[in-house]
């Protein structure tokens, strides 16, 4: 054979590679911004405007399905081959040439309103209520849908979904909080989130939260509280049984990027400060599936916090990950959706018709 055919054999074979690659990153995801005006938080402050940014993957015309991430992170995360590679794809639970798939970037988060904007410091503290309110106001004003065949969310983002649930009990059929429980913010996990907030206020750069450079310490704060609330004991035991392993670990995270934004990071952790659903748990309506993973460092099985809450709900059930080495303590629902999609899909499969 020339040359020139097998040249143009291997590019055709290439291109061929190149567009079954493409398609196997699944679904491609829409922009938008919805303006909220006249936005009132839970202090009474109203602010003029508030901007959400949003991404959206299907066909509007199909049920729709609410997708919330966690602490400090945005909507991007949850389109990771480790959660939306395992949820959104052809046949999956959650596949989006069935359902509508909004996946927001909460307040103070992502490309939402937040203290980086402008006002630092002096941006309203806003509380996951406030957060849960733009949601719905995102949800029903700027998409105008009227109802969600689904909320689901991750660590934050499946504390927002309890809210949503005692907050809005008739706006969805189903609620999966994952990585979360609805009873108050407090013991190690509040703990820690203190001493990560005060950590960074320490600090001198920080001035008042009027800095010119970011603070230093918000970097070591957060490996810190990301270390000690995550990757499960037979996890890190798996991945550092040698102290050179384990310094290894250390350095990777010390070397990773810092948080953009010391104001944006301390006000995200603090807005949980007033967190607990658990009072209200009676209000919720809709099915409810909570997925936790049993090492999960945040949400401790042993408190049995999260099985008592179960029992005041009629039509709930929890379902534990057990705890392995592939494990990765609160982090793995946010990373492994492949060890609970199964559950998710059973469950999706089993609700009444919308």
């Amino acid at each position: 054979m020339p040359r020139w055919q097998q040249l143009l054999m291997l590019a055709m074979v290439l291109c061929i590679a190149g567009i079954g690659a493409q398609a196997a990153d699944g679904p491609v995801a829409k922009d938008g911004v919805f303006l909220a005006r006249a936005f009132k938080i839970h202090s009474g402050e109203v602010m003029d405007e508030v901007k959400l940014a949003y991404k959206t993957i299907g066909d509007p015309k199909n049920p729709a399905v609410l997708i919330l991430h966690g602490t400090a992170g945005s909507a991007q995360n949850m389109l990771g081959e480790g959660f939306g590679g395992q949820l959104f794809g052809k046949g999956q639970a959650l596949d989006s040439e069935r359902y509508f798939i909004i996946l927001p970037d909460a307040l103070g988060a992502g490309k939402s309103s937040k203290p980086s904007d402008g006002l630092k410091a002096k941006f309203p503290a806003y509380n996951y209520d406030d957060m849960v309110d733009a949601q719905y106001r995102l949800v029903t004003e700027g998409l105008g849908i009227k109802h969600l065949r689904l909320v689901l969310g991750n660590s934050m983002g499946g504390m927002h979904t309890w809210v949503w649930g005692v907050r809005y009990p008739d706006m969805m059929d189903a609620l999966v909080p994952l990585a979360s429980q609805p009873t108050a913010m407090a013991s190690r996990n509040w703990m820690m989130r203190r001493l990560m907030i005060e950590t960074i206020k320490a600090d001198p750069d920080y001035q008042g939260g009027h800095y010119t450079t970011q603070p230093k310490l918000a970097r070591l704060a957060n490996v810190f509280y990301a270390t000690g609330t995550n990757g499960g004991d037979l996890g890190w035991q798996g991945q550092a049984p040698t102290r050179a392993k384990a310094d290894a670990l250390v350095d990777k995270a010390l070397a990773a990027p810092a948080p953009a934004d010391a104001n944006d990071f301390i006000y995200q952790w603090q807005s949980s400060a007033d967190y607990d659903v658990s009072p209200q748990l009676g209000r919720i309506k809709a099915r409810l599936l909570a997925i936790n993973s049993a090492d999960d460092e945040r949400n401790p099985v042993a408190s049995g916090l999260m099985v008592n809450s179960i029992k005041q709900i009629k039509r709930a059930r929890l379902y534990l990950i057990p705890a392995s080495t592939d494990t990765r303590g609160h982090g793995t629902t946010g990373s492994q959706a492949q060890l609970w999609a199964p559950e998710l899909k059973k469950f999706m499969a089993g609700l009444p018709k919308p």
